[in-house]
């Protein structure tokens, strides 16, 4: 059988690719074609439709790498056919290389008038003209030169390609056929109903006699259709179908909600201005399909791309508007851009909901209900508690299917977060998020369902995503066709929602998963491209002083409030917070950009804090130099959110003895040796040693670092075989010894590289602080900063948003062993009863951390930082340069850690202005006050969202230096909800009550 079967497959492919693809057209004729190559960056039609086209032929070179050409096409549909509107097209290949989808030339058509018609793809290569014999047409085509920069000579090889200045000026694309057809709708169906026979028959058994009865389905096809009479006999050859394709599913047959999809990267291999054009092909070509066909419904997340949409071309996104209206065109996810999760602050986190939501709100009156990120490399523990005080109740992702070693034990399920909050998540089992509804693709989607037996259904996103054209008319008929057929899952097409609430209800009891959803994979994105993570981080800080003090200069002063300023700095940095910005695995032009954009938004917000506190300053006098503290801890005397003067009653010493250095103050003690490595480092306050025996800290590291396959992306643990110890110093010299503050500086030479590092410590201040300078050149090694602990502990606690999460330091499991590298924000620290060490910074993301045994007995720890990494793909100038890094070690515990994280990233800063005391005040030092700021809604509220940072239930009182009215919990949308914190509130204080790690939003009103 299974011989005869296979001699059915041969003769039917031949036939299949001889004789019934050709004859999807009945006829063609040719058009004339002109072109007009725009000289610089992307022009409108507008621009674009006055200019002076020359005549070309198939075979023209056109398009430089990102270049971009108009051609003008003008023909008429030959007035002797005999064809239907609906079957005549234009068919454009403006120079496709293979059929990859989302990699090469794309096109948009413009009718005469500069309405956007459809895009034009490898696997959407047509126009529908809609018109009747003799009719004639022009039409406008803009095809992009997009380099396929990923298969570019050698797979991960460095390539010029990343940047328009490198890019050669040669042009990469010839003109291909363009032609006005006739296109034979039975013929495609026939097609069609072959893909989804042939497809299932392949997937069934080859015992079963299902695809046995397919396969003989097939063998007659071919002999009901004639070799040269396609056109005439393929009814016949769908007759012979017919029966195979209505035999209905299985009572227990696996159910698919099919949604239309297109994941487009909101920048990756092309810069952020060809997504606005990407975004702009997709969504035509979804509207066009929609007006064909009225089954399709088409989710779409990013409110950055509507924005796009709607500044760029105003005319579609009011085509998009009215199908949104009639729930087709569905908005989805609620976020700003599908972030990445792990390296966003907390604030950023909230707001990527907060902006994501209201944009929705405001345009369309939706507010999404589900967490949409199918390609995010990981995702933070805090993200429940954030999407549920967003409104959101449903999280999804596929990604986590890319995982190396193990294997999430369910597709559906609750996963619980740091604080315990549980929301609705679903993995689907489909493993990709550009489905094309294949026989092969829906039975992989029944097989690998981990929930059968207690579920049965999951979700399918289909479409070509990234610029390939979003879902096909050819994936429409494979849902159509596998919509109750026997041996396939069902198929349904839906809106997201009704798959999440059908499932929410068919499995009430869900298993769970607790803490952060790991991605064994793409490790390297916490360290790459390290100045676009310092650009973050600063941002951050800059949006938190300048909410707080705008807010404090007009609740005192009745300064204006920046919304719009604030808004638009704030949508800034939440796009570079884009999965495949931040994590540094874009091509360089990316990061130039983002370069530019920081450098913007610091421009613009440090007059906005230097305008507040001055307005402020007239409150009081500060004898000598005033200093704002920007943090929710008082630093060296001066308040938390307040300016004052340091009160340090302190001194610093430092002794030198036979080639060790000794810089004390009252609260550490740190003894550096000739290498200008830290040998002891004893915590005034118990008088314990940090540092193990015979261990040294500070140690910079350096690792080759050449991953199996995406250079940027990934870490490989094999990484470790490789390190080198710069312990050998050009320079070991004190270079500060006052009363005050004391620094010792070490200068060290690695490869083409220099880094200089500076240890101080300051009176009064229980830390030894670290800047590091690295002027580097090296590329594919990776920087390590390493601290060995002395505490033997199983665990290690990271900050992430609104918290910390606790991470095994063994490797007990095969889960424990593949989480090999971590991410944290401000701080890192490593414990046991009674001692323990923070290792805080104020810009790296990387780490690791690890148990070794001890002299004398026992195991220590040793967390390392990972400051750089030096990719060559996609940019081969990835963190070349200078660099400078902070890094503070912080005996004591995880509230120790914590406050000098924020000291680290929110450090004071001098003035001339006088005192001003704190808008808001917190006693407890586990409740964190994390943003200050002005109601979004203009009403001149002031709203604080503050939350519980050590990781036990607390109370506190929130102290007001304003007369309040009405206090009221909210939402991150600053929308009211149930009291769930505050217990009592008067005009000048707020009692809280809180749960480990929970956030609360409240809403002040002044009297």
């Amino acid at each position: 059988m299974h011989q005869q079967q296979h001699a059915v497959k041969v003769r039917l492919d031949r036939f299949v690719k001889e004789r019934l693809e050709p004859a999807r057209e009945r006829a063609s004729a040719p058009v004339r074609v002109a072109a007009w190559a725009v000289p610089g960056e992307p022009v409108p039609f507008s621009e674009a439709v006055g200019q002076s086209y020359a005549p070309v032929e198939e075979g023209y070179a056109w398009g430089r790498a990102w270049g971009t050409v108009w051609f003008k096409v003008s023909g008429a549909v030959p007035a002797d056919w005999t064809a239907e509107p609906g079957e005549v097209e234009l068919a454009i290949d403006p120079g496709f290389i293979g059929e990859g989808a989302g990699f090469q030339v794309e096109a948009l058509v413009f009718d005469g008038s500069g309405r956007t018609l459809k895009a034009i793809e490898p696997k959407n290569d047509y126009v529908r003209l809609g018109l009747k014999p003799g009719e004639s047409f022009e039409l406008y085509v803009e095809a992009a030169a997009n380099p396929d920069v990923f298969t570019s000579g050698v797979r991960f090889a460095p390539t010029p390609l990343g940047r328009w200045e490198t890019a050669p000026d040669t042009p990469i694309y010839r003109l291909g056929r363009i032609a006005v057809v006739q296109r034979d709708a039975t013929v495609w169906e026939l097609v069609q109903d072959v893909a989804t026979v042939r497809g299932l028959a392949l997937e069934l058994p080859e015992g079963s006699p299902r695809r046995a009865e397919l396969f003989a389905a097939l063998d007659a096809m071919v002999d009901a259709v004639h070799p040269h009479d396609v056109h005439g006999t393929a009814v016949a050859g769908r007759k012979a179908l017919r029966r195979v394709l209505s035999s209905p599913a299985a009572r227990s047959a696996h159910q698919v909600y099919a949604v239309g999809h297109a994941h487009i990267d909101s920048a990756w291999l092309w810069p952020v201005r060809e997504t606005v054009r990407k975004c702009a092909r997709t969504f035509s070509n979804v509207l066009e399909l929609m007006d064909a066909d009225p089954d399709l419904v088409f989710a779409c997340s990013s409110a950055q791309q509507f924005a796009w949409i709607k500044e760029s071309y105003p005319e579609l996104f009011e085509r998009i508007r009215a199908r949104v209206a009639e729930g087709r065109f569905v908005p989805v996810g609620g976020m700003w851009v599908e972030s990445d999760t792990n390296m966003p602050g907390a604030e950023a986190m909230a707001r990527q909901f907060v902006e994501g939501k209201r944009f929705f709100l405001e345009e369309f009156g939706i507010d999404t209900r589900e967490v949409w990120l199918p390609d995010s490399f990981g995702y933070t523990g805090a993200l429940p508690q954030i999407a549920r005080a967003a409104g959101a109740g449903y999280f999804l992702t596929q990604k986590l299917s890319w995982n190396e070693v193990n294997k999430y034990p369910h597709h559906t399920f609750d996963w619980e977060g740091i604080d315990g909050t549980r929301i609705f998540a679903h993995f689907p089992p489909v493993d990709t998020y550009n489905s094309q509804l294949t026989p092969k693709e829906l039975a992989h989607t029944e097989r690998n369902f981990a929930d059968k037996g207690r579920a049965s259904m999951s979700l399918v996103p289909f479409g070509f995503g990234d610029g390939g054209g979003g879902p096909t008319r050819e994936m429409m008929a494979a849902a159509r066709r596998a919509a109750d057929l026997e041996g396939s899952p069902t198929v349904r097409i839906a809106p997201p929602i009704e798959f999440f609430e059908a499932a929410e209800e068919e499995l009430p009891s869900r298993p769970v998963w607790s803490g952060e959803l790991y991605l064994e994979n793409h490790r390297g994105t916490y360290a790459s491209q390290a100045r676009t993570k310092r650009g973050n981080r600063r941002s951050e800080a800059l949006l938190h002083e300048a909410e707080l003090w705008a807010a404090t200069a007009a609740v005192r002063t009745g300064a204006e409030y920046p919304y719009e300023l604030l808004r638009r700095s704030w949508r800034t940095v939440l796009l570079n917070q884009f999965h495949d910005i931040l994590p540094g695995s874009s091509i360089g032009w990316v990061y130039d950009q983002t370069a530019k954009e920081y450098a913007r938004i610091e421009a613009d917000l440090e007059p906005v804090i230097a305008g507040a506190v001055a307005a402020l300053g007239s409150g009081g006098a500060v004898e000598g130099e005033g200093f704002v503290n920007s943090g929710p801890y008082e630093v060296d005397g001066v308040p938390a959110f307040s300016v004052g003067a340091k009160q340090v009653n302190d001194v610093v010493t430092v002794e030198r003895d036979s080639g060790s250095t000794v810089i004390a103050n009252g609260a550490v003690r740190v003894v550096f040796d000739a290498d200008g490595l830290i040998t002891s480092l004893v915590d005034g306050a118990t008088g314990r040693e940090t540092v193990p025996p015979g261990e040294r800290a500070g140690l910079l590291q350096a690792f080759t670092d050449t991953p199996r396959n995406y250079d940027a992306w990934d870490v490989d643990v094999e990484y470790r075989r490789s390190g080198r110890d710069l312990e050998a110093a050009d320079e070991v010299k004190v270079v500060e010894e006052g009363k005050e503050r004391a620094a010792l500086r070490t200068v060290r030479s690695f490869g083409e590289s220099t880094i200089t590092q500076v240890f101080s410590v300051e009176a009064g201040r229980a830390a030894v602080d670290i800047e590091t300078t690295v002027d580097w050149h090296e590329r594919q090694t990776m920087l390590k900063f390493a601290f060995p602990v002395d505490v033997h502990t199983a665990s290690a606690r990271s900050e992430i948003q609104f918290g910390h999460i606790e991470r095994p330091t063994h490797t007990n499991t095969s889960w424990d062993e593949a989480r090999f590298e971590t991410c944290a924000h401000r701080w890192v620290h490593v414990g046991e009863a009674g001692r323990g060490l923070g290792v805080a910074n104020d810009a790296t993301y990387g780490h690791d951390v690890t148990r070794h045994p001890r002299s004398g007995g026992g195991t220590f720890s040793v967390v390392r930082q990972t400051l750089l990494k030096s990719p060559l793909f996609p940019d081969p100038e990835a963190d070349q340069g200078e660099h400078v890094f902070r890094t503070s070690l912080v005996p004591g515990g995880v509230a120790e850690a914590v406050r000098a994280g924020y000291r680290l990233n929110l450090p004071l800063r001098a003035v001339a202005a006088g005192a001003v005391e704190p808008l808001v005040a917190v006693g407890n030092p586990a409740v964190v006050v994390e943003t200050v700021k002005l109601a979004e809604d203009g009403s001149g509220d002031v709203v604080v969202r503050l939350y519980e940072a050590h990781g036990a239930r607390t109370e506190a009182v929130l102290d007001l230096g304003f007369t309040a009215g009405a206090v009221a919990e909210t939402d991150l949308l600053e929308r009211e909800v149930e009291t769930a914190a505050v217990t009592a509130s008067d005009a000048g204080s707020v009692s809280l009550a809180l749960r480990p790690f929970q956030i609360a939003t409240l809403r002040i009103t002044r009297a």
